[in-house]
């Protein structure tokens, strides 16, 4: 099967985010070419210059010129991986997709082998196991050790090179950074998991784009999203419980002051004010849960009639 061309429909589309990459993308493309066409069904490459200052966009427009399986959509600003994967997504006509960043850290070459339990009908979604040395490893340890507490998701490595049905990556909230959690979001909706190793290899040119500074924003994400799929469509059972406990030690401190002040003849007054902000304290997060609730059915609404427009789109004879 040759590579895809625009007359040729791809089964698989490779998504490859690139920002200040120009030294390395006609290595990757090449590279890319090469691992592909040996391939049984027919690839795209997609690579989306994600606001570019280099000469990446240059690079871009001669190899598209001279690869017609390589299409390139690009951000005039940065936006993220995120953000780049959503642009590439749409542009994609593969049913299956691959997130594989075009900065040589990963080989083409492996991709296959992520693919491989996918078209096997084995699982949905596959996340490639670093193998080899690499830069914060201490770092992506933490990282994978809370994610496989806090979701329970048995998996080495959650934020690596990652192969996925299109049905996953709709299924994805568009959030910014918020693709390093595909692999837990995917798995509370019921997709199959697997797991391959794929080696990680030093970077040729170029730098990493991520420092130490992504590490606090990695960990208020992390909650945001056990928050999402842990209340996210019952934020009462968040909020009520806590409003709930917090009144309670305030009717309980209430008692002991009473106690004190009757039993024993002894008045202390920060109590009092420990009990007005227990109970207010537990009122307001009430309203928060009733408030949460009402977004909560707002969104279901959207979802549903999400779904029923995809659904009229599928069932409508395509027009030419």
């Amino acid at each position: 099967m040759s590579l895809a061309t625009p007359a040729i429909i791809p089964e698989v589309s490779i998504l490859a985010p690139a920002n200040d990459e120009a030294e390395n993308l006609p290595e990757f493309v090449r590279q890319a070419g090469e691992a592909l066409l040996p391939l049984p069904y027919a690839c795209e490459l997609i690579v989306v210059n994600d606001g570019s200052e280099d000469r990446s966009a240059t690079v871009l427009r001669d190899l598209a010129a001279t690869h017609p399986f390589l299409r390139v959509v690009t951000h005039r600003s940065r936006r993220g991986i995120a953000d780049a994967l959503k642009s590439a997504a749409e542009t994609a006509r593969g049913r299956v997709l691959v997130f594989y960043p075009a900065d040589l850290q990963y080989h083409p070459a492996d991709i296959p082998g992520l693919l491989a339990p996918i078209l096997a009908g084995e699982a949905d979604i596959v996340t490639g196991a670093k193998q080899g040395r690499y830069d914060k490893r201490f770092v992506s340890w933490v990282y994978n050790v809370l994610c496989r507490w806090l979701f329970g998701v048995r998996v080495t490595d959650l934020n690596s090179v990652k192969a996925f049905r299109r049905e996953v990556m709709d299924a994805i909230p568009s959030r910014p950074d918020w693709h390093r959690f595909m692999v837990v979001i995917a798995a509370a909706q019921g997709f199959r998991l697997a797991e391959r190793p794929v080696p990680l290899h030093p970077r040729r040119a170029g730098r990493s784009k991520f420092g130490l500074s992504r590490i606090p924003v990695g960990v208020l994400d992390l909650l945001s999203v056990w928050f999402q799929l842990r209340f996210g469509r019952k934020p009462m059972l968040f909020f009520g419980v806590s409003g709930a406990v917090l009144c309670l030690l305030g009717f309980a401190v209430g008692v002991y002051a009473l106690i004190e002040r009757y039993v024993y003849g002894v008045g202390f007054r920060p109590i009092l004010n420990l009990i007005m902000l227990l109970v207010l304290a537990g009122l307001i997060l009430f309203g928060f849960g009733f408030v949460g609730e009402l977004v909560a059915g707002t969104l279901e609404e959207t979802r549903a009639l999400r779904r029923e427009v995809e659904q009229l789109r599928a069932d409508r004879p395509s027009e030419r």
